[in-house]
């Protein structure tokens, strides 16, 4: 796998980033890429370790010593068809996923792990730089039709799949555009989104039919379903944490997802209908430490804020590995993101208490106090107050990103599905208590990753394969089959 000694010879090399200073000044993706010959010195640092617990770590079941190996070979095009065996969009992924499979790199246990993310992200932009990712419609049709109700990755996963596998597919999306939270959710210098588009015209002309601005059981007839064989539910987990402190209705505190749509909207040139929210010349607190409370930070750095503050309610994580959290466990540290590298004051420990307005009843500061966690052995930690520690912060607009508690109900209550304590559709093998009926990615399993979203997609395809036809030859989990490709 990759040169033998490469590991030895040559140490881990990362994409690095135009100037923070610079950035900040606009939206667009701001990594400054590794030259060819650099990234195939990457690949080459793969070693013959045995056991790839990189691709057991990896949700997608991605054969990444296998690609590795290519790219050290430079047959980039044979990557690219390993890579595209198991993922769908490597391109999204080589942006935004975290990257388990290089915290369970089994280099990483004594130095730096492999750029899998990066080696991923290298091989989808040179497949399409050289023209090698072109529309593959099916030969045949089977004549049925399965309708899949969202288009985040989930949703164009399965479709995808399904398309593959033969039958005529049509996919439903609320917002006026194709992508779910890629679109309007990940911030453009994360994601510019004619990434998005240049794969949604390959699936078009693979023959999968996309209607926008349907909101199926809202403005779109939930009986017209029943046009088709099978439905596959992938709205995602929608429904933001509120935060019920004292005023929290007061105006300028907004949730997360409202304020980084808008900021989309306006990168995209579409007009905004409600109130638009800027971080222009404000103190801006957010709260919610992970990937969400990043975008916003990294947003409202753009927007010229006055000042931006991080709260988190957990404790600050260590810098290296916890021993709770030993290899090959996804680990426990502190993640530093380009976000928080524009400016942000971060804090730890935190909990809000009180949102204040001002005369006009417009946010003025929030009252915050510090906490501790009393753990005991067999008992949910229980979170305590520490007395004298209550502070207040001016602020004019606070943005909570404090993840989501599921999806919302509209289709489990039309379609009469069950779900359980979180409202997540309940599922077996993706099969809802309706048997047509199908739901994969955030709303079967509650807030996850995008790459558990591809893979969801294109396991819930299989299943609805096997319903409609009585068996599937579309690829399973890590199979490494090429069908499709």
């Amino acid at each position: 796998m990759g040169k033998v000694t490469g590991f030895k010879e040559f140490e881990r090399k990362d994409e690095t980033y135009i100037s923070a200073k610079e950035r900040v000044q606009h939206y667009k993706e701001f990594t400054v890429s590794l030259k060819k010959d650099e990234v195939e010195k990457q690949g080459s640092r793969c070693m013959d370790c045995g056991i790839p617990f990189c691709q057991s770590a990896c949700p997608l079941g991605n054969l990444i010593p296998d690609f590795n190996d290519m790219v050290h070979e430079k047959k980039w095009k044979k990557a690219l068809e390993i890579l595209h065996s198991t993922n769908n969009f490597p391109e999204f992924t080589g942006r935004l996923c975290p990257a388990p499979c290089e915290q369970a790199c089994v280099l990483g246990i004594v130095k730096p792990p492999i750029t899998i993310e990066n080696l991923e992200k290298n091989i989808v932009e040179i497949g399409f730089k050289e023209g090698w990712i072109l529309a593959q419609p099916p030969k045949e049709r089977t004549g049925k039709k399965v309708a899949v109700i969202g288009s985040g990755p989930a949703g164009l996963a399965a479709a995808q799949q399904l398309n593959r596998a033969g039958h005529f597919v049509t996919v439903f999306e609320r917002d006026d555009a194709i992508g779910g939270l890629l679109r309007y959710g990940i911030p453009n210098f994360k994601l510019e989104k004619e990434i998005i588009d240049r794969r949604i015209d390959i699936l078009e002309e693979e023959g999968i039919e996309f209607k926008t601005n349907v909101n199926v059981g809202v403005n779109y007839p939930i009986e017209k379903m029943n046009d088709f064989n099978a439905v596959v539910l992938c709205g995602g987990a929608t429904l933001s944490r509120e935060l019920p402190a004292k005023g929290h209705e007061i105006k300028g505190v907004v949730q997360a997802m409202t304020f980084l749509k808008q900021q989309n909207k306006r990168n995209a040139g579409i007009s905004i209908a409600e109130e638009e929210i800027f971080a222009t010349d404000k103190n801006v607190i957010v709260i919610g430490g992970g990937d969400t409370g990043s975008d916003c930070i990294g947003t409202s750095n753009r927007h010229g804020a006055k000042s931006v503050t991080n709260f988190e309610i957990m404790p600050k994580p260590p810098v290296n590995r916890s021993e709770t959290t030993p290899w090959p466990f996804w680990p426990l540290k502190l993640k530093t993101s380009t976000s928080h590298e524009e400016g942000c004051d971060r804090n730890w420990l935190i909990s809000t208490k009180e949102f204040i307005a001002d005369e006009k009843g417009n946010l003025k500061a929030l009252k915050t106090v510090q906490i501790e966690w009393i753990l005991k052995p067999g008992e949910r930690p229980v979170l305590k107050e520490i007395e004298g520690t209550e502070k207040v912060w001016p602020c004019e607009l606070v943005l909570l990103a404090m993840g989501f508690t599921g999806p919302e109900a509209t289709l489990s209550e039309q379609f009469g599905l069950e779900t359980d304590f979180r409202n997540n559709y309940q599922a077996t093998d993706y099969q809802t208590n309706v048997p047509h009926i199908f739901t994969a990615g955030d709303m079967r399993r509650g807030q996850s990753l995008i790459v558990w979203a591809i893979s969801e997609g294109r396991e819930a395809a299989v299943k609805v394969d096997e319903y409609l036809m009585g068996f599937s030859n579309l690829p399973t989990k890590g199979s490494g089959d090429l069908i499709g490709v």
